[in-house]
């Protein structure tokens, strides 16, 4: 029997699975001085100009050094991350890889305009945002202080974020229009251009992800010949 560790890690969607678990090996490399997180950050100078194309892609894993800030995270991307895997994709790996695709792809777009090194916390967010607007009846108590519907939660947690740092996160907001976008096009925009939706995976993205049937055996010349 599995352990009860190791059986947690097996049932969290993969997607969700394989990012949580970057994200952390990522900064317990950088906690642990075997990576600076210099290397890591979005630079277009430098992913063009010195071909370090790595970051494309690590720019998404880091969220700062071991601390409760970071726990707060991790936290947030992971249960939402995987409530949305799980429940609006129903474990279709190629549907929610596609929106962390699209996802990932506009945040680097618009990243000349924000100047932010990295964007795993716009990425976590946007995902936060489309469950949020896509489980309007579910009700959720924030520090059991309020109690309000799911929609809502995104800006609560906006709210909360300038609280505490006195400042409007442009990371959050960031999040919050690109999970809006994909949110318009894939629940709304259906609905009122005859099921047209623009942003579903295209059917090569599928295949890569399509499981092929095993082969049987063959059968053996004697056994036909019978």
């Amino acid at each position: 029997m599995a352990a009860p560790l190791e059986q947690w890690f097996f049932d969290v969607p993969v997607v969700t699975r394989w990012w949580t678990t970057a994200v952390v090996a990522t900064s317990v490399l950088c906690q642990c001085n075997l990576v600076n997180p210099f290397q890591l950050f979005l630079s277009f100078q430098t992913v063009w100009g010195k071909q370090q194309y790595w970051r494309l892609i690590t720019t998404f894993l880091y969220f700062g050094p071991l601390s409760l800030d970071f726990m707060f995270h991790i936290f947030f991307m992971a249960r939402y991350s995987r409530m949305l895997e799980e429940s609006h994709y129903h474990g279709s790996t190629a549907d929610f890889a596609w929106l962390i695709l699209y996802s990932a792809v506009t945040l680097i777009a618009l990243s000349p305009l924000t100047g932010m090194p990295f964007l795993g916390s716009p990425l976590s967010f946007s995902l936060v945002y489309i469950w949020a607007r896509r489980n309007p009846a579910i009700r959720l108590s924030f520090l059991g202080l309020f109690v309000f519907n799911a929609p809502y939660l995104p800006w609560v947690l906006l709210g909360f974020s300038v609280l505490l740092h006195n400042t409007l996160p442009k990371d959050d907001l960031l999040g919050i229009a690109v999970g809006h976008v994909y949110y318009f096009f894939s629940d709304v925009y259906p609905r009122i251009n005859g099921g047209s939706r623009p942003l579903d995976p295209p059917e090569f993205w599928r295949r890569l992800f399509s499981t092929r049937p095993p082969r049987a055996a063959p059968i053996p010349a004697a056994a036909q010949n019978e």
